[in-house]
Parts: structure tokens; sequence; C-alpha cells
């Protein structure tokens, strides 16, 4: 239900998700180390409603950020709502225009003795170098690549319907990032290859796989179960190519290898592991493995070779498609695994790098 859902979203072009400030404080504190000097970018953020602005606005000194730029192309259905909210009337804000905003200091502008959103509000009634109109504000546009140059760090919740674009540019233009995307997005044959060679991995991601956005789209929610004007959706998670401790974590491996409880693929040589908790310590060869193993993955205990999912025969090369021993099989659909004539889910195909001696011999 959670991909059908984010696929709708993205086939409409339904891309007006504001992500909570509790779900960003909680990822961002795993990452602080990263800012200190940095030119921070949010590409997709109105400041007027983007709670990734105010997080870094707040926290500019706290960081040691060099300078904070926020981009928005147009206004949005629920613009001003969120910051209206926090920081009182804004009779001169800008509507249904793209335009930007270049921060490199927050000081206590209006002498109370603190410095918070109110002093940041303040710069952006009174001080014109820090807003100024933009073309379009898309961030394919030159004008928003010029500012991807400028920047160090990207953190944003880009749009759905663009994801793979989106997750192109941060890469060609050798950018740090961490963004919110559907999880599915983690196999696409565009994002998939950047994976396997260790450019793009999961954070941290939302409590229990899900989170609440700000958003007017309630027909395409998971759970309507929140307070007005907010949608609770599943399946996404947090993407990023900053190092954070916990890919520096071994998975605990207790089960051991039988060829009764884990079966072999009709359509690979390797076999089939239901769970990333169920991989077995003592086993060699190729495992397929949940795409869920991602978010645990660590590339000092594990290699990735490829994925068995609807798309494989057309993405993978022949040499991978050779290494995995891939035979087209009635029932697998384009790549998906098969065991005993019944299609599996989606797999990642992992080695283990460091195996404990077997006590029986592997498939072949």
């Amino acid at each position: 239900m959670a991909n059908k859902n984010l696929n709708a979203a993205k086939t409409a072009k339904k891309d007006e998700f504001y992500t909570q400030m509790t779900d960003i404080e909680r990822e961002l504190q795993h990452y602080w180390k990263h800012f200190q000097g940095k030119v921070v970018l949010c590409n997709c953020d109105d400041p007027y409603e983007s709670n990734f602005f105010k997080y870094f606005a707040l926290r500019f000194n706290q960081l040691g950020l060099k300078k904070l730029i926020c981009t928005c192309y147009n206004g949005s259905p629920v613009q001003g709502n969120e910051l209206m909210i926090d920081w009182g009337d804004f009779t001169d804000e800008p509507k249904k225009i793209a335009y930007k905003v270049e921060i490199t200091e927050v000081k206590d502008m209006n002498g109370d003795g603190a410095v918070d959103l109110s002093d940041v509000r303040y710069l952006l009634q009174n001080d014109k170098n820090v807003l100024n109109t933009l073309k379009t504000g898309d961030f394919r546009d030159p004008e928003c690549i010029e500012l991807l140059k400028q920047a160090d760090i990207v953190v944003t919740n880009p749009p759905f319907s663009l994801f793979r674009e989106y997750i192109g540019q941060l890469i060609e233009y050798d950018k740090k990032f961490l963004i919110v995307g559907n999880q599915g997005a983690i196999i696409y044959k565009e994002i998939f290859p950047h994976v396997i060679n260790n450019k793009i991995w999961l954070g941290y991601g939302f409590k229990g796989g899900a989170t609440h956005f700000v958003s007017p789209y309630e027909d395409i929610a998971t759970a309507n179960d929140h307070k007005k004007g907010m949608i609770r959706v599943s399946g996404v998670h947090w993407f990023t190519n900053m190092e954070i401790p916990k890919r520096n974590e071994f998975i605990d491996l207790v089960c051991k290898y039988t060829p009764e409880e884990y079966p072999q693929f009709d359509n690979y040589k390797a076999i089939n592991v239901n769970k990333t908790s169920d991989i077995p310590m003592n086993y060699a060869g190729i495992m397929g493995v949940p795409v869920t193993f991602l978010d645990t993955y660590n590339p000092e205990q594990f290699e990735i070779i490829w994925q068995a999912s609807g798309n494989t025969r057309a993405s993978a090369p022949s040499a991978i498609l050779k290494e995995v021993g891939y035979s087209i099989h009635p029932d697998d659909r384009g790549g998906c695994g098969v065991v005993k004539g019944k299609r599996q889910y989606s797999r990642i195909l992992i080695r283990n790098k460091h195996p404990m001696p077997s006590l029986q011999k592997e498939d072949e």
C-alpha cells in the first residue's frame, strides 16, 4: 500500500509533502559533525513553510554554518500555514513566486538577548540582500544549479515525482546530501548502482518506517490518522552519502546454514533468506535477502552483488547475470527470485565477506 500510494503521488505529480520538525531533529542529530564551516542548501524549501529552513536557521551558530541557502519554485497549497503559527503574521510574505534566501549569519537582531526565529524573521523582513526572486526556482534551472555548485551539503525533501533526476544531479555535482525519499527508490535502476558503489546509503530512518507529512493530499495517505492537514505515509526513508555510526555496525549473525531452511532459488545460484536476522553466519555463497537489509548494511561485513527484482533482467550487466547464475524462469517476471515455483518479493543479492567456517557444504 505504501509504494502504491507514493507511486500515485509520483504519477499525479503531487509533490507537496512537508517534513515535521521532530523527524528532522531526530535524524539530523547524527550528522552534526559534518556541518562545521559548510554551506548548506535546501533547494526544495520555501522558508515561510519549510521546517528544514527553520531547523538550520535556529542552529546556524551551533552547527557553525558558513551559509544557508533556501530556494523554492512557487507557492504551495499550504503556503504560510505552518510558518504563520510559529512566526506570527507576515504581511509582506511573497506569494506564488520563486525566490531564494541566503543567510551568512544569525545575530540577536531585535536585542532581546537571545538568537531565535524572531531574529531570522527580522532578517527576512528588513534585509533586502537576504531574500531575492528567481526565474523559476526549479532545481534544474541554471541559476539554481549555480547555487548548488556553491553548496557543500544539500538537505531537503525533494519532489517524489522527480526523485531519480534529483539524485542524479547530486551525484553529478558530487555533493554531500541528506534527503527524504520513498524507500523503494533504493532499488531503482538509476539509483541502485550507486548503492553498490557506496555513493548512496540509508540513514537512521523514520520511526516505524513511517511519518506524518503536512500535505493537502489526503487521497494518497496510507492512513489519515493524525490532526487535520497531516497524512501518514509509510515506506519513506532518509538517503545520504555522509558517514554515520550505524554504517559501521555489524549485524550480529546467529543462524547457521542448512539446505532445508535456506532453499536455493530456481533461477539464481543463490539461497533465499526471508529475514535479515536470519542471514546464516556460515554461508560463503550468494544470498538473496529482503530489501530492508539495506537499512542495516555495513560494507565491511557484506558485499552487494546486485538485486533480484522485476527489472534485473533488463538492467543488470551480463557479467553480473552470469555471476549470480541467472536463468529465465516463467514465473520470475523479469528477475524476481523464484523458490519451488513461487515468486518471491524483491531481494538484494549479497555475499558475506567474513563467513564462519561451515559445518555443511553449500549448495552449488
